[in-house]
């Protein structure tokens, strides 16, 4: 029978191990894809770690995957040997709950997580369900492709629902793996865009990737300084530091929305006047229902993520890398046999 290569994690907390496997066989409902490429997440700590509820070992994390279809598991498969696909953190639903019956596939009360509940893309082959499936374009390198199916579409669902119109001004605290991503993403919707970093060093960068204004963090008050360009309609916070992110309430315009998509267990701590005043609100957002709709507008607006690149046997690297901010911004795995 053949085997593959993958990484997994045996206990919690345990080291990554590069292990043999047999390639798994597809059931009914579901497709084996020879994965291309895999990017390196945050969210993949929490495979690692082991503080999904339910979580079971040993577990091959990673969802941000994209490769071809090699066999499927039913004659009558929507999708096609060959097809090139994707899978994101969401891995499968049961169409059959309430919330699926209206449509809420994420919410889905039995809903299968991509590296967590099922086993991921840290590896050569894996399963897939078929309707967790994304269509990803061939003409896209499958490196700069995988990032999109977690980070992109993350930062990008989030812009499309902060509430801001074109013109507006629109902040992202934090300039590394997702928000590269997202300043690119605001820039090209016709934002005006500000970043803010405690990384002074960045300013360069931030303005080549489409910022209108860049605020050090590290110096100053960085709400003040955003009243001082008019408020921001929408601060998207993509850097885990709570009491950072609580800061920049004050910068929010009327009516403005902070909106967080990074994963911090502290408490934030926000006076009920900042928001009274003004009338702002704070909410959290974990993608869009759409990231086929982020890979169009990826490709169209020209929007690429910063990657490097790892063979799978250094997916140990990678992870630490990631997890030390050593990669400029997203780490990936790439697979070459």
């Amino acid at each position: 029978m053949a085997t593959m290569k993958a990484v997994q994690v045996s206990f919690a907390g345990g080291d990554f191990e590069v292990v043999e496997r047999l390639v798994p066989a597809p059931r009914a409902g579901e497709v084996l894809i020879k994965i291309q490429a895999c990017g390196v997440c945050r969210g993949d700590v929490v495979a690692k770690e082991g503080t999904f509820p339910g979580l079971s070992y040993p577990r091959v994390p990673g969802h941000e995957v994209v490769g071809t279809i090699v066999a499927l598991g039913e004659a009558t498969s929507p999708w096609a040997m060959g097809q090139r696909v994707g899978v994101g953190w969401h891995g499968g639903h049961c169409l059959h709950c309430d919330p699926c019956r209206h449509g809420e596939f994420g919410a889905c009360t039995t809903a299968l997580t991509t590296g967590l509940s099922v086993d991921g893309g840290y590896a050569e082959y894996m399963i897939g369900r078929s309707e967790a499936l994304l269509r990803v374009p061939e003409d896209l390198d499958a490196a700069k492709a995988a990032p999109l199916l977690c980070a992109g579409n993350t930062t990008f669902g989030a812009l499309r629902t902060c509430g801001a119109q074109a013109g507006e001004l629109v902040a992202i605290h934090g300039l590394g793996g997702l928000g590269h991503l997202g300043l690119q993403y605001a820039h090209r919707m016709g934002f005006r865009t500000a970043v803010l970093s405690h990384s002074g060093d960045k300013a360069a960068l931030a303005r080549q990737l489409g910022a209108d204004a860049f605020i050090d963090t590290s110096v100053g008050d960085p709400a003040a300084e955003l009243q001082k360009l008019g408020g921001a309609k929408a601060i998207i916070g993509t850097a885990p530091d709570a009491k950072a992110i609580a800061s920049l309430v004050g910068g929010l315009a009327h009516h403005g929305r902070l909106i967080m998509i990074a994963f911090t267990g502290e408490v934030l701590h926000i006076p009920a006047s900042a928001l009274l005043f003004g009338e702002r609100s704070i909410c959290g957002a974990v993608g869009g229902a759409n990231i086929e709709a982020a890979i169009a507008f990826s490709q169209f607006a020209h929007i690429e993520p910063m990657i490097e690149t790892f063979p799978l046997e250094r997916a140990a690297e990678a992870y630490a890398a990631m997890l030390n901010s050593r990669v400029r911004f997203r780490a990936v795995l790439t697979m070459d046999r």
